[in-house]
């Protein structure tokens, strides 16, 4: 029986005794094709893949991993040893991902340098190329590569196809140049802290041959809107991540109002305008399914009305209009009315924000044509909003947002509430302590959870169940605001609710 051809180990596997994991490895199916370990040491894998194990019977081992095409590494430091071992050890390799997260400055015998930056692809057939020093633990970057270092790799690298380098700042604008004309075949370019990357590297990029479809440049502090003019000549970009490049204005969503096939956009923190997103109601908002203006601190509901009075036909699933400080619940009712089949919406540290907006979303009806009614929002993010009061987590309950199944809150204020909401809706992950929803973009469990969503729906599950039973166990989780009295089955706040309803379906309509 044929062995397995992926494994995923979402782990530390450090934890094993370096000798022992590295002769487990010999014994590995040789069909494996695609490897991903989410925590080991930089001398683990090299040791892993060392051909020539000192086993108790002394003779050569054949090649570990003959097959592997794929590989998937979160490591203590990317090092000049490790990468060279991975190149010349793995003959058949078309992706290698690998990402360090240093918790000291790393020695020079630890760190990745020019050197060890020539040694990648030596058989060619490399398609896919990450490499990225995360911040996690230390504000650290791979100081010992330059430009020199990217020109030795861009010799090898002709048919590469994407391309991801995170902190290398000390490569500047002849060294990326250096990627754009070798690599004819790329279509995928990311740049996270690209410290001396500036508008010079697009400058020429029309006279390439390259069509780019995915550009993602984070952190690149000295790009400006002549950039994104420059690479909107690329009309097949579908997404484009700008975030935290601060000197993008209004002339590039000018540039990017162009792209009528862009599916993903990212601005946070850019100095766009209300006036700037006006460019991109026309010909992008359409074909958009995801956008992020976090930290645009000069928007307001005048541009989150421009975007969306109007539109019809949106395909938008995704938003994020955090922190921006002159956005009201006038902003989210124009997002309510235009009926976007939006799946996540996060609006954390928005002080404008209160409980029209929860009530406004409660009320939105998506998918009559799929044959149910109701919020389509599976992940909410409210953290820190300023106006939400009790009346807010009343529209939480049971039926509203029958699909919800991340609710982010501020959990000390009401915290009584934030509990029996948790326990009224078992489904609903509640996080209260200001962290971020979602899984990590290297954890691919979230399409697991989503599917598993998929087979619940909260609010037929509420119909079967029957009201008065919901009501008593809402009534039992021992809220604030519910006192007793009544008669009429409902509760003696019943009428409020529904007024409110009936308000808040005004609003939308």
């Amino acid at each position: 029986m044929p062995g397995p051809k992926a494994l995923f180990l979402m782990f530390d596997v450090s934890i094993f005794i370096r000798h022992n994991f590295a002769r487990i490895w010999t014994l590995a199916s040789r069909n494996l094709t695609t490897l991903e370990i989410g925590y080991i040491s930089s001398v683990m894998v090299t040791e892993m893949l060392t051909t020539n194990l000192e086993l108790q019977q002394p003779h050569i081992q054949p090649p570990v991993f003959p097959k592997i095409q794929k590989l998937s590494l979160s490591v203590d430091y990317i090092t000049d040893a490790m990468v060279g071992t991975i190149s010349k050890g793995l003959v058949s390799l078309t992706h290698l991902d690998l990402r360090d997260a240093p918790i000291i400055e790393p020695r020079l015998t630890f760190d990745l340098t020019n050197s060890g930056l020539q040694h990648i692809n030596p058989h060619g057939k490399l398609k896919h190329l990450s490499l990225v020093r995360s911040q996690e633990f230390l504000v650290t970057y791979f100081k010992r590569v330059n430009d020199l270092g990217i020109l030795l790799m861009a010799d090898r690298c002709a048919n590469m196809e994407s391309i991801f380098l995170g902190g290398f700042c000390r490569v500047t604008d002849s060294g990326f140049r250096t990627i754009l004309h070798s690599c004819s075949s790329l279509y995928k370019l990311r740049v996270f802290h690209g410290t001396f990357l500036t508008d010079l590297v697009f400058h020429d990029i029309r006279a390439t041959s390259l069509s780019l479809t995915h550009v993602s440049l984070r952190w690149c502090n000295l790009l400006t809107n002549l950039s994104v003019k420059n690479l909107a000549s690329n009309v097949d970009l579908q997404v484009l991540d700008l975030r935290d490049c601060k000197h993008l204005g209004d002339g590039a969503l000018r540039a990017i109002g162009t792209l009528s096939k862009l599916k993903v956009l990212q601005l946070d923190g850019s100095d766009i305008t209300d006036m700037g997103l006006s460019y991109l109601r026309w010909r992008v908002i359409g074909s958009l399914t995801s956008l992020s203006l976090r930290g645009c601190k000069r928007l307001t509901d005048k541009g989150v009305s421009v975007l969306f009075d109007g539109s019809s036909n949106l395909e938008l699933q995704e938003l994020d209009l955090s922190n921006i400080p002159n956005l009201s619940d006038n902003g989210i009712l124009s997002l309510a009315k235009s009926h976007a089949p939006i799946r996540e919406l996060r609006m954390r540290q928005c002080p404008l924000i209160g409980d029209t907006s929860v009530m406004a979303l409660a009320s939105m009806q998506v998918g009559e044509e799929e044959g149910w009614q109701g919020s389509s929002l599976r992940l909410l993010d409210l953290y820190n909003c300023g106006g939400l009061t009790q009346l807010s987590f009343r529209w939480l309950k049971r039926p509203y947002f029958p699909r919800l199944r991340w609710l982010g809150v501020t959990g000390c204020i009401n915290r009584d509430m934030v509990d029996a909401l948790a326990r009224s809706r078992p489904l609903l992950h509640v996080a209260c302590h200001g962290e971020e929803l979602g899984t990590d973009p290297w954890n691919n469990m979230d399409e697991i959870y989503v599917h598993d969503d998929d087979e619940v729906d909260e609010f037929e599950q509420w119909l079967l169940e029957g009201r008065g039973d919901d009501d008593d166990d809402e009534d039992d989780d021992g809220d604030e605001d519910d006192n007793d009295g009544g008669g009429n089955g409902h509760g003696p706040d019943h009428d409020e609710v529904m007024n409110d309803a009936e308000n808040a379906e005004a609003m939308v309509e």
